[in-house]
C-alpha cells in the first residue's frame, strides 16, 4: 500500500500498548549510582552554612555535591534559555521554595534519599516577595541581589504596537470598556517527571546522556556552554518521552548535577525527579496580571485593543521562548479581529517562586493573549447587550483580507474566519441553546454558552523572528533511500507523544509514493540526526515538516535523472505520478522508485557530475509563521447553591490547514481541550503569604479527568497556509488556546443574570460561589 496523508494507526503504538516503550527511567547501565536533590523549605533565605560530613559517612553514599563543590569547578550557574543565570545549587542564598541546595549521589535511589536527611542547612529566613503587583514597590524584598547594579525586581519592559494612534482611538470612540484579568500560574504536569542518565567515560572524555529533552540539540549545545567539554564529545539521547508540553524544553539543575556527579566518581548517575518536586521546581507556565481595553462603536464595530501586563517569572528570568520578543508571541492579542489600532505594554517581575514561563500547549505567550482578547470581546458584548456569536462575526477577518497584517506587525498567511464560526454554531444548534437558555433562566436554572475564536502564530523558525541563545530556528533533516526502496529519515525535532514516526513517513510517502510503513523515521539521539532546536510550540510539523517535504522533492528529482538514464531519456522528458517516473506520453515506460533505487547503486552510467544513491538534506528556514485558527463553543450548567460546572458539551472547529493523519490530529485537539478545561475550572500553583507552594501534589493541583470532560464534538475547515510546502499549519497547542476563554465565557454567561462580567480562573465551585454572593438574580440580564 503506497499513499501518505489520511487517518491511520500511529505506528509508535506498537510498543507503547505492550509496554515495550523505552523512557529515561528504564535505563539501566553497568555501575550506575543515584542522585537525590536537597531542597529548600524556604522561599527566601541566606544560606549560613552547609554540614555534609554526616551524609558523606553513610556507608552507601558515594558523593555529596553542594553548591561550593560546584564552585570550585565552575558549574555553580548555568544559563537560562532567556539569557539569565540560574543558580545549579545555591551559593549564596535560595530563592524560592524547593530550590536546590545539595545533591547526594549514592549506591541507590533509597540511599541516596536517606543522605539528604543527614545534610544539615543553617538558613537565615528573609521576607518573600511572593506578589508580582507587589515586586516593584519601594522597599519589596530584593529576588536577584546576586546581579551587579540591580536595586529592584525589575526585569523587562516590552511594547508593540502604536501608543499615540490607540489613544487616539480611544479618546474618539463612543464606547469603552476595560477589565482586570488573571491567567494564573499553571504547570505542564506531565505523565513522566523530569530525569537524566549522565556517563562520562574519563579515557575518552565523552559525555553520553539520556535525558527527558524535547530539544536534545539545544541541551547538547547547553551543557557544552556549561561544562566546557567540547560539543562533539556529547551524545544526548532522548528515548521515548512521558509528555513535554514544553516543560522539558529547559534544562534543570538536577540534570547538571547528575553530569558533575558522573564526572566527580567516573561512574554513570541516574537522577529522576518525584511529583512535588515536579510540581514545585519545573518550569511553570502563564502568571500573567493583564488589564485589557476595547475601543468600539455603538454597533459593536471594535476599533482599538489596550493592554498592560505584568509577567511573573519567578526567581531567574527561565522563561522558554525562542523569539526576540521578552514576551513571546504576545503580540498576536489583537486576536482574529480588524481593528484600527492595538498597543500593549509588558512588564517582567523576579518573584520568590520556581522559574519558568513555558509555552504549556501553546505557542509562546499567545494562550495568555487569545484569552486576553477574548474575555474583553465578551465584556463588551455585555456592555452593549449584545449576543457574543453576532460580536464577533460582525468583527472577524474575512477571506478577501489575507494574507493580512495586524496592527502589531504579524502577517496572518490565510483563513476564511465566519465560515468557521459559522460552522461551530450549526453544529452547536445556536439559536436552539440560545431558546433553551432563556427558558431555563425563569425556571433558576443556570445555562452558560461561552465562544472564543482564536488565531495562533506557530512553526516557530523564522530567522527575523528567532533568537535562543543566538541561535535561530531552522531545522535540519536527511533523508535516504536504501538500494531495496525503503527509507530513513532523520529529523531534528523530538516527539512527545504527537505521532512523528508515523505522520513524517506519511509525508515522505506522500511525496514518493512509498508506502509509510516502508519509512523509518529516526529522532532524539545528536549523534543520529542533524542540528534542530526541538519541539515545542507547534513548530514540528510547520517546520521540520517543510523541512521533509522540501527534502523528499529532493530526492524525487535525482530519482528523476536515474530513471532517465535507466530509460535513455531526457529528465525534461519524465513525469511523475506516485511511486513512479515514466516517460510523457508513454505510460508504460516508467520505472518505480524501489527499481530507480537500485539502479542508482549500482553501475548504471549517470550524466556528468550527477551523484549516485538517492538522498539529501535540508535546513529549513520558513519565511513566515503559519496560523491555524478556530472557533469554539462550550455550554456549561452551574449549580448556584454550590457554585459546581458541568462542562456539558464542546464544539471545536480548528482549520489547521492540511491534516495529514486526521486521527491524530483529532487526538491532539482532544487532549488540548482538556487542558483547557483544567486551567479554566481546576488548575492554579498557588502561594500563600510566606511563599510556601500549594500546588505540590495532584491532591492540590487538579487535572481534569474523563468525569469532566464531556463527549467531544470536533469540526473542520481546511485553509492551506500558502508558503507553507504541503499547506499544513500545525495543531495541538490550538486547542488548549481557545478551549479555556470558551469555558470562562461559558461560566459568566451562565452567572449574567447576577450581573457578574468576569471572574478569574481557577473558576471552581468556592470561586463561582463567591461571584454570584450578594447578587440578586435578574432574568432581565438574559441574553436577547
Amino acid at each position: 500500500m503506497t499513499g501518505g496523508f489520511g487517518s491511520r494507526p500511529r505506528k509508535e503504538d506498537q510498543r507503547f500498548i505492550r509496554g515495550r516503550g523505552t523512557y529515561v527511567d528504564d535505563v539501566k547501565l553497568p555501575g550506575m549510582l543515584y542522585g537525590a536533590v536537597l531542597r529548600s523549605p524556604y522561599p527566601h533565605a541566606r544560606i549560613i552554612s552547609v554540614d555534609t560530613v554526616a551524609a558523606e559517612a553513610h556507608p552507601r553514599v558515594r558523593a555529596v555535591l553542594t553548591g561550593e563543590t560546584l564552585k570550585q569547578r565552575g558549574l555553580a550557574w548555568m544559563p537560562t534559555l532567556s539569557g539569565d543565570q540560574q543558580a545549579v545549587l545555591v551559593t549564596d542564598k535560595v530563592r524560592f521554595q524547593g530550590q536546590e541546595v545539595a545533591f547526594v549521589v549514592a549506591e541507590d535511589h533509597y540511599a541516596a534519599r536517606d543522605a539528604l536527611e543527614l545534610i544539615d542547612v543553617e538558613y537565615e529566613p528573609l521576607p518573600p516577595v511572593v506578589d508580582a503587583l507587589r515586586a516593584l514597590d519601594p522597599g519589596a524584598p530584593l529576588v536577584r541581589d546576586d546581579l551587579d547594579g540591580t536595586s529592584s525586581n525589575h526585569i523587562f519592559d516590552w511594547e508593540t504596537g502604536d501608543a499615540d494612534r490607540t489613544d487616539a482611538v480611544f479618546r474618539a470612540a463612543p464606547v469603552t470598556v476595560s477589565q482586570d484579568m488573571l491567567y494564573p500560574r499553571v504547570h505542564p504536569a506531565p505523565l513522566e517527571t523530569c530525569g537524566i542518565v549522565a556517563s562520562w567515560e574519563k579515557i575518552s572524555g565523552k559525555l553520553t546522556v539520556w535525558a527527558t529533552s524535547q530539544a536534545p540539540h539545544a541541551h547538547r549545545t547547553l551543557y557544552s556552554m556549561v561544562t566546557g567539554l567540547p560539543e562533539h564529545k556529547i551524545r544526548v539521547i532522548s528515548p521515548d518521552i512521558g509528555g513535554g508540553f514544553g516543560a522539558k524544553v529547559p534544562i534543570y539543575p538536577g540534570y547538571l548535577c547528575a553530569i558533575a556527579g558522573s564526572m566527580i566518581t567516573g561512574q554513570p548517575v541516574k537522577w529522576m525527579e518525584d511529583r512535588s518536586e515536579n510540581l514545585m521546581s519545573t518550569a511553570f507556565a502563564r502568571d500573567f496580571h493583564m488589564r485589557g481595553e476595547l475601543a468600539a462603536d455603538r454597533d459593536g464595530k471594535i476599533r482599538a485593543v489596550r493592554v498592560k501586563v505584568l509577567a511573573d517569572h519567578g526567581a531567574f528570568n527561565g522563561a522558554a521562548q525562542p523569539s526576540k520578543f521578552p514576551a513571546g508571541f504576545f503580540g498576536v492579542f489583537t486576536g482574529s479581529y480588524d481593528l484600527e489600532a492595538a498597543h500593549c505594554q509588558v512588564t517582567g517581575v523576579y518573584t520568590n517562586k520556581a522559574p519558568g514561563g513555558v509555552a504549556y500547549s501553546c505557542s509562546f505567550r499567545i494562550t495568555e493573549a487569545v484569552y486576553l482578547v477574548e474575555r474583553m470581546v465578551d465584556v463588551l458584548a455585555f456592555e452593549l447587550d449584545m449576543d457574543p456569536a453576532e460580536l464577533r462575526m460582525r468583527n472577524l477577518l474575512c477571506p478577501g483580507q489575507f494574507p493580512y497584517t495586524c496592527q502589531t506587525g504579524w502577517v496572518y498567511d490565510s483563513g476564511d474566519y465566519p465560515r468557521a464560526l459559522r460552522l461551530a454554531m450549526d453544529i452547536a444548534g445556536y439559536e436552539n441553546l440560545r431558546k433553551e437558555q432563556r427558558a431555563e433562566r425563569v425556571r433558576g436554572h443556570l445555562i452558560g454558552i461561552g465562544l472564543s475564536f482564536f488565531t495562533e502564530a506557530v512553526g516557530a523558525g523564522p530567522r527575523k523572528h528567532m533568537d535562543i541563545l543566538g541561535f535561530g530556528m531552522a531545522d535540519g533533516v536527511e533523508l535516504r533511500i536504501h538500494p531495496t526502496g525503503t527509507a530513513v529519515l532523520r529529523i531534528a525535532v523530538q516527539t512527545q507523544g504527537q505521532g512523528h514516526e508515523t505522520t513524517f513517513a506519511q509525508i515522505v510517502a506522500e511525496e514518493l509514493g512509498l508506502s509509510p510503513d516502508d519509512v523509518e523515521v529516526v529522532h532524539g539521539d545528536t549523534d543520529q540526526t542533524p542540528f534542530g532546536l526541538g519541539t515545542y510550540g507547534s513548530r514540528s510539523t510547520p517546520v521540520s515538516g517543510a523541512a521533509t517535504a522540501i527534502v523528499a522533492r529532493k530526492v524525487r528529482e535525482r530519482a528523476r535523472v536515474v530513471a532517465a538514464a535507466m530509460l535513455e531519456v531526457g529528465a525534461d522528458d519524465l513525469e511523475w505520478e506516485p511511486g513512479r517516473w515514466f516517460v510523457r506520453g508513454d505510460p508504460d515506460s516508467g520505472r518505480t522508485m524501489t527499481e530507480i533505487a537500485l539502479a542508482a547503486h549500482s553501475s548504471l552510467e549517470l550524466p556528468a557530475g550527477v551523484e549516485g544513491h538517492l538522498d539529501a538534506t535540508c535546513v529549513y528556514n520558513p519565511p513566515n509563521l503559519t496560523y491555524p485558527f478556530g472557533a469554539y463553543i462550550c455550554v456549561v450548567d452551574v449549580d448556584p447553591g454550590t457554585g459546581k460546572v458541568d462542562v456539558r458539551r464542546f464544539i471545536a472547529v480548528d482549520d489547521c490547514g492540511v491534516r495529514i493523519n486526521p486521527m491524530i490530529v483529532e487526538g491532539q485537539v482532544h487532549g488540548g481541550l482538556a487542558d483547557g478545561i483544567g486551567m479554566a475550572l481546576m488548575e492554579s500553583i498557588a502561594f500563600d503569604a510566606e511563599g510556601n507552594c500549594l500546588g505540590g501534589s495532584f491532591m492540590d493541583y487538579l487535572l481534569p479527568t474523563a468525569l469532566e470532560c464531556p463527549s467531544w464534538e470536533l469540526g473542520a475547515t481546511v485553509t492551506p497556509s500558502p508558503h507553507h510546502p504541503i499547506g499544513a499549519k500545525g495543531v495541538g497547542e490550538s486547542a488548549t488556546v481557545g478551549s479555556a476563554p470558551a469555558v470562562v465565557n461559558a461560566v459568566i454567561d451562565a452567572l449574567r443574570p447576577y450581573g457578574v462580567r468576569h471572574a478569574d480562573m481557577p473558576l471552581t465551585p468556592a470561586q463561582v460561589w463567591r461571584a454570584i454572593q450578594g447578587r440578586p438574580f435578574r432574568t432581565d440580564l438574559a441574553i436577547t
